[in-house]
């Protein structure tokens, strides 16, 4: 197909442009007909531009339709001061058309890609079933623009740092890694599968031992478990690993790629958020005590707090039993509380029962004679002692109201981290200008499951224990420390690493300790095992998620929107129909069949 092609972009014209004779390429952005005034606002991914079409000119007028694409040649001119448009960047201008040319028509759109707010109503999944359509949209360019210059700058310093990109297979061996994996039938001998890696993590460990040194690859991976709005069956990491290294310097090093990179794209795109700090740094054990959840949002200061040692000793039979079973009393002070209706304080407790709590007591406080008292149905319980150490323990004020839940740490800490970030959005708490990011640090190596009776690893299996704690892998696992962490911002956890294990005797005992056998283990991971015998170095590393990254920097928790090609709920691909059905023919070349 022949076709002008374009001298500029949409968005780039402006008065200096006056007078100039201009071809532009571009869709239909929106029609206004006003009775033998014609025009049309153009857009490209530059942004838009007003196009008008003089009486006589319009020989294809019913093509002109919203998201054709055309080409049109004309002159700039400045517009009367009466119709400049301020909201538009080319708004001082416009284009008086002297030839067009449709090069593709459209016919009619499954919902108004030029109207935002409408876009706000559309259901999901017809969205992303003409994502081709939605992907026209300027906010999903942008989006699409942030991600492709995050990626290319973490490219950047990382090369800088004398990294180097190594790609790794896409197709494995079925490993376990905490996930189902995706498997993939092989062809030539029915009954062997490959698997597609939930992680490179074995690989990147492999890197290591074949002294590539400094590693690191925009990396897919794939996880055959549970949807949720952070979490899709396929996405995109940045992983890297180092040699020769300890705990400090991964830290150091990622946090100084995420802050020059993030404020360097904030800065270009002009994103609604502060520079970033410095990260603060807290134990997983503080994260659960003081926030109820290894991944706190920090942007705000309020902190839960412990009274299960009043609880004890007083005269409340529903704290006292708490205790008496092995649980514990904490609460959450939220400030001017104390003012919320009965409805409202029922939406909190609704909030505990939704995630296992069995009810939530509160307190009212407030000052009387220049003396800070409770009131509430529970007050009764404690004499005037225990209420001055819940009130110095809460940091309460005049008008709070104290939420208390008395329950196992599993099911307490879970709902006081609920009941804060709800606090948190109802007080405007968590400003969406900052990006706090923080290092949760000293994780424990594994954690026993009731359900199955055995130990799980809090991380993965090739997480380095502390080596001070390695004497306790026969006698205590318990108590063992992981050399991991976690980067967390604004409540997410956007990137897990550690110092993975380098000894194939030490990687042996983490195996038997997690009820991998001796033939398993040689069957899985021998070739690890055995790699580790061959002088391997010390080695550790981190992967932060890019579409959560994304996610932060656009205010969403729908990872869906910052990815070009989503799968929805069930991992269905609507675009493209997938999973689909496979033809016979197919099913016999594999050796396989279904058995219902």
């Amino acid at each position: 197909m022949r076709f002008a092609q374009r001298t500029h972009p949409c968005g780039d014209l402006r008065e200096e442009n006056s007078d100039e004779h201009v071809i532009l390429n571009g869709w239909v952005h929106r029609v206004r007909d006003l009775g033998g005034l014609f025009f049309v606002d153009l857009r490209d991914r530059s942004g838009l531009v007003q196009l008008f079409f003089q009486p006589g000119t319009l020989t294809q007028r019913s093509e002109i339709r919203p998201e054709a694409c055309l080409s049109v040649s004309g002159i700039v001119k400045m517009r009367s001061e009466a119709t400049r448009n301020p909201r538009m960047a080319t708004g001082d201008i416009e284009i008086i058309v002297s030839d067009f040319q449709v090069l593709g028509t459209s016919k009619p759109l499954p919902f108004p890609v030029s109207d935002e707010e409408q876009m706000l109503t559309v259901n999901e999944e017809l969205r992303i079933k003409y994502r081709y359509l939605d992907l026209r949209r300027p906010e999903m360019y942008r989006r699409m623009a942030v991600r492709s210059s995050l990626v290319n700058n973490l490219r950047a310093y990382l090369d800088d740092q004398n990294f180097i990109e190594v790609e790794t297979p896409i197709i494995t061996k079925s490993t376990p890694e905490g996930a189902r994996d995706y498997l993939v039938a092989y062809r030539l001998q029915p009954g062997l599968w490959y698997a597609l890696p939930q992680s490179p993590q074995q690989y990147k460990q492999l890197l290591m031992v074949g002294g590539i040194e400094k590693y690191y690859q925009i990396a897919k991976c794939f996880r055959d478990e549970s949807q949720r709005a952070d979490r899709l069956p396929e996405f995109t990491q940045l992983d890297l690993e180092m040699s020769f290294c300890v705990q400090e310097d991964i830290l150091q090093l990622t946090e100084g790629m995420i802050r020059s990179v993030l404020n360097h794209v904030v800065t270009k795109f002009q994103l609604e958020k502060d520079e970033i700090d410095a990260f603060e740094r807290i134990t997983y054990e503080d994260a659960l005590d003081l926030y109820g959840s290894d991944k706190p949002d920090l942007r705000f200061e309020l902190q839960l707090f412990d009274i299960s040692t009043i609880a004890k000793t007083s005269n409340f039979g529903v704290f006292k039993n708490a205790i008496e079973l092995g649980g514990v009393v904490k609460g959450i002070r939220y400030p001017h509380g104390a003012a919320l209706s009965r409805k409202e304080v029922g939406i909190l407790e609704d909030i505990g029962k939704e995630l296992g709590a069995k009810g939530m007591a509160t307190l009212a406080v407030e000052e009387i004679d220049s003396k800070l008292v409770v009131k509430g149905s529970i007050a009764k319980f404690f004499d005037e002692n225990e209420i001055a150490k819940i009130l110095e323990i809460s940091q309460a004020e005049s008008g709070d109201l104290l939420c208390f839940i008395a329950d196992s740490r599993k099911i307490a800490l879970p709902v006081l981290s609920r009941l804060r970030l709800e606090i948190g959005d109802r007080l405007a708490l968590r400003d969406p200008r900052k990006l706090k990011f923080c290092w949760v640090l000293d994780f424990p190596l594994v954690e026993w499951d009731e359900a199955t009776q055995r130990w799980d690893p809090t991380h993965h299996p090739f997480t380095m224990p502390k080596s001070e704690d390695i004497q306790y892998l026969e006698s205590n696992p318990g108590r063992i420390k992981a050399d991991c962490y976690d980067m967390v911002c604004n409540g997410s956890e956007l990137a897990s690493g550690s110092i993975r294990i380098h000894n194939s005797e030490i990687q042996a005992k983490i195996f038997d300790l997690l009820g991998i056998d001796e033939a398993t283990q040689k069957e899985r991971f021998g070739h690890i095992l055995e790699a580790f015998t061959y002088g391997a170095p010390p080695h550790g590393g981190i992967a932060p998620g890019i579409d959560r990254i994304l996610m932060c920097l656009f205010d969403t928790d729908n990872v869906r929107e910052v990815i070009a090609f989503p799968k929805v709920g069930g991992g269905y691909d609507p675009l493209m129909d997938a999973p689909s059905i496979i033809d016979p023919q197919q099913w016999a070349e594999l050796g396989l069949k279904v058995v219902k």
